[in-house]
């Protein structure tokens, strides 16, 4: 099919989904073809969007030594 560039701007969702349909369509500039618009096949997959709450990381672990309290000496340290 082939359309000027007035009809495809004002019909571009109308061909785009011509063309997710297969169809290829040409648009012209006067009765110069200047373009071809044509469904671009996506070979990259996607990864699945993760559902709320799922981590995408490995979680993050908190050491137990890092949860023990300050002797004094550390609390002076610190000023407290």
């Amino acid at each position: 099919m082939t359309v000027t560039v007035h009809q495809a701007k004002t019909h571009l969702s109308r061909y785009l989904a011509a063309v997710e349909d297969g169809q290829e369509i040409v648009i012209a500039r006067g009765k110069r073809p200047v373009a071809r618009l044509v469904s671009v096949e996506s070979d990259v997959t996607k990864a699945p969007r993760p559902r709320v709450g799922e981590t995408l990381d490995a979680p993050f672990v908190v050491p137990m030594h890092a949860l023990t309290p300050l002797n004094a000496r550390e609390l002076q340290d610190f000023g407290l």
